[in-house]
């Protein structure tokens, strides 16, 4: 899709009010419309300001699976695969906002591993 047809469609959805489609779009190209908000109605535009401010706290679909599968880690005790898995997320792991996201046995287990600290 080129840019024109981005910023078309974005402004097309905003304006049928079709809001899902329009937030889609907007936060998979979350960087080309940072940058060139002018080409955007001026619904559209508070549409990606509101996104941005949001955007900054909230975790993605691939995020929560990952809490989620630590959270079973930690619940069945299963150690190694709760390693490999804050192995390959580090990341993850500053964050935050995952606290809220952690049940009571994952943040035990976390906090005596020290990935997290205790808040």
């Amino acid at each position: 899709m080129e840019l024109y047809e981005l910023f078309e469609k974005i402004n097309q959805f905003v304006d049928e009010l079709d809001l899902v489609y329009a937030r889609k779009l907007i936060e998979e190209n979350m960087e080309i419309v940072k940058g060139k908000k002018h080409h955007l109605s001026r619904n559209a535009r508070e549409l990606v300001e509101v996104l941005m401010d949001a955007n900054l706290s909230t975790l993605n679909r691939k995020e929560m699976l990952i809490l989620q599968t630590i959270n079973t880690y930690a619940s069945n005790f299963d150690l190694g695969g709760l390693k490999i898995t804050l192995k390959n997320n580090t990341d993850l792991l500053v964050k935050n906002e995952i606290y809220q996201y952690l049940n009571s046995d994952a943040r035990i287990v976390l906090e005596g591993m020290g990935a997290i600290t205790k808040q």
